[in-house]
C-alpha cells in the first residue's frame, strides 16, 4: 500500500472569506435632492404669509394655518452639508443615498440624517509587546493616516467604523511584526528596522485590505517606535555589537588579502627581488599583521637573514 507523505500532499488552495454576507453590502450613491437656496426662501415666505393669515382670523386663518403646516414640514426637509462633509440619508430603514458636496440642499422631510466626517484623521497606535518572526519580544507602534471614502458602508456595514480602524490597525501591527525579523541576521532578509520603506508598504497594503469592508481609505502608515523588548535589549545590544566587529573584521582582511596579493605581483613584475616560497610565506604573515592588527605596530630591525 502507498504512503502518501505530507511533503507529496498538493497544496490547500486558498479559501476565500467574505466578511459581509452576499445582499449585506452597501454601495454609496448620491441622494435625490434639489438646491435649496430659493426654495427655502419662499417656504419662509409661505410661513411669514400663514401667520399673517392666521391673524386675520375666520377663514383666513385655516387657510393660513394650512400653508404654515405645508411650509413649515418643507423647511423640516433642509440639509446642510459643509466641507469635507456627507450627509447619509435613510427612509424608513431603507438607504437612499447619501449627500457629499457642499451647500444647502433639499430632501424629503421624512429622511432621516446622519452627518458623517470626510476629513484625513491620524490613529495613532499605542506602544505594544509581541514576538517577531524570530521570535524575539519586541515594541512596536505606527500611526495610520485614514479617511471614510464610501460613508454608505462606514455606515451601515460595521458597527462603529473609527472602533473597527483601531481594532484591525493593531491586529496588522501584530500580524506585521510575526512577519519580518527585528534585525536581518541572515542576507537577503527583509527586517523590520533595516527595510524600513518594504515594512510601511506590507503594513498598508493589509489595512487596506481589512478595512475597505468599512469604506476606509489608507493614505499612509509610519512605525513610530521599534525596540527591543526591556528584558532582552542588553542581550541584543551585544549581540549587534558582535555582529558589528565581526563584519568590520571580515572587511579589514578582505582588504589585507586584496593588498598583499598586489605587493607580490607587483614584486614579481618588477624584478626587484627574488622570493622562493618560504620568504613569500613570511612576507605575507607580517603584511597580514600589520594590515588586520588593532595596534600600530612595532617595526622590528632584522641584523641577520631569514634562516640566521
Amino acid at each position: 500500500m502507498a504512503v502518501i507523505s505530507d511533503r507529496d500532499a498538493a497544496p490547500l488552495a486558498p479559501v476565500e472569506r467574505k466578511l459581509v454576507p452576499a445582499g449585506q453590502a452597501h454601495e454609496q450613491r448620491p441622494a435625490q435632492v434639489i438646491p435649496g437656496l430659493a426654495i427655502v426662501l419662499g417656504l419662509w415666505v409661505g410661513v411669514g404669509v400663514g401667520i399673517w393669515l392666521i391673524v386675520l382670523g375666520k377663514w383666513d386663518a385655516l387657510a393660513g394655518a394650512v400653508l404654515l403646516t405645508i411650509a413649515a414640514g418643507g423647511l423640516g426637509g433642509v440639509v446642510v452639508v459643509q466641507p469635507n462633509e456627507s450627509r447619509v440619508l435613510t427612509l424608513f430603514g431603507r438607504y437612499i443615498g447619501s449627500v457629499s458636496e457642499p451647500g444647502l440642499w433639499l430632501c424629503n422631510p421624512f429622511c432621516k440624517r446622519k452627518k458623517l466626517s470626510l476629513r484625513v484623521r491620524n490613529f495613532q497606535s499605542e506602544r505594544i509587546k509581541v514576538n517577531d518572526a524570530s521570535g524575539n519580544p519586541i515594541e512596536i507602534a505606527a500611526v495610520i493616516v485614514w479617511r471614510v471614502t464610501d460613508t454608505a458602508k462606514a455606515m451601515f456595514d460595521v458597527a462603529d467604523y473609527e472602533q473597527f480602524v483601531t481594532v484591525q490597525s493593531e491586529t496588522s501591527l501584530r500580524h506585521l511584526a510575526n512577519e519580518y525579523p527585528y534585525d536581518d541576521y541572515n542576507p537577503g532578509t527583509i527586517s523590520l528596522r533595516a527595510n524600513g520603506d518594504e515594512v510601511r508598504d506590507a503594513l498598508q497594503a493589509e489595512l487596506q485590505v481589512r478595512l475597505q469592508l468599512a469604506g476606509i481609505e489608507i493614505l499612509e502608515t509610519r512605525l513610530t517606535h521599534l525596540a527591543y523588548a526591556p528584558e532582552i535589549a542588553e542581550v541584543m545590544l551585544r549581540r549587534q555589537q558582535a555582529e558589528a566587529i565581526l563584519a568590520a573584521r571580515r572587511t579589514m582582511v578582505q582588504g589585507a588579502v586584496g593588498l598583499v596579493q598586489m605587493a607580490l605581483a607587483q614584486l614579481a613584475d618588477s624584478d626587484l627581488v627574488e622570493l622562493d616560497p618560504e620568504r613569500k610565506a613570511t612576507m605575507v604573515s607580517n603584511l597580514m599583521v600589520v594590515l588586520s592588527g588593532d595596534h600600530t605596530p612595532t617595526p622590528v630591525i632584522n641584523t641577520g637573514t631569514l634562516y640566521q
